[in-house]
């Protein structure tokens, strides 16, 4: 039986309208689509807002995160309501791991060296958007930056119990070009949860960029 029900989780730097575009593609062809707002003060509190989005579907549901929204995926995913994971350029952390340690074991120098913390906030400066979404016109570059939203400062250090890639079937959006989260962290993340993988030349935002791609694994997961 193919599952209607699909949530999306946005990562850090963004929100929820990240997904427009996805969500009217999907809205479109009869899906269910919720869109989770991370507040990205804590991890426990955006896993807690995950749940509370998944506790109003009816029926089964694939749950999707981008970039550190990977994370939340990997601890909310545990709810009996998901049936199917789709990581896009995310994190993913195993038991003991956080998102930081995951970074910290694949380094890159780009986006972080264009960021900086005012008021306990990680904010991204204005070169730092090429790193971001560097494949996108000029214009849309702009609006990514205009419209970031800068997560706690303490966000990535945190975690909470859960490894829902260990027990159900996971798909990965791998881009190739992402100078944000290093495609071989992804790599990694992905041979271990033993996910089909899907490499596109994207930056860090395949959702912007390839929405296309990012609509057709949708679909194949919720079809699986």
């Amino acid at each position: 039986m193919k599952v209607k029900n699909i949530v999306l989780v946005h990562g850090g730097f963004v929100d929820g309208a990240g997904w427009e575009g996805v969500y009217k593609i999907l809205k479109r062809d009869g899906y269910n689509v919720s869109i989770v707002q991370n507040p990205t003060i804590s991890l426990e509190d955006d896993v807690a807002v995950t749940k509370r989005t998944l506790a109003t579907q009816d029926g089964p549901a694939i749950l999707v995160g981008h970039s550190y929204g990977g994370s939340v995926i990997t601890a909310a995913g545990m709810d009996e309501r998901v049936v199917g994971l789709v990581y896009i350029a995310a994190l993913a952390p195993d038991a003991g791991e956080t998102s930081q340690s995951q970074l910290n074991q694949f380094p890159t120098s780009d986006i972080f060296s264009h960021i900086e913390v005012a008021d306990g906030r990680v904010w991204m400066k204005p070169e730092g958007v090429a790193c971001f979404a560097g494949d996108l016109s000029e214009q849309e570059q702009k609006i990514v930056w205009a419209t970031h939203f800068a997560p706690a400062a303490d966000l990535f250090a945190k975690n909470v119990a859960g490894t829902a890639w260990k027990s159900k079937p996971s798909w990965y959006i791998l881009a190739t070009r992402d100078r944000t989260v290093q495609p071989e962290l992804q790599r990694f993340v992905a041979k271990r949860m033993n996910a089909t993988v899907h490499e596109v030349a994207s930056s860090h935002v395949p959702m912007l960029s390839n929405p296309k791609l990012v609509i057709d694994v949708i679909r194949t997961a919720a079809d699986a």
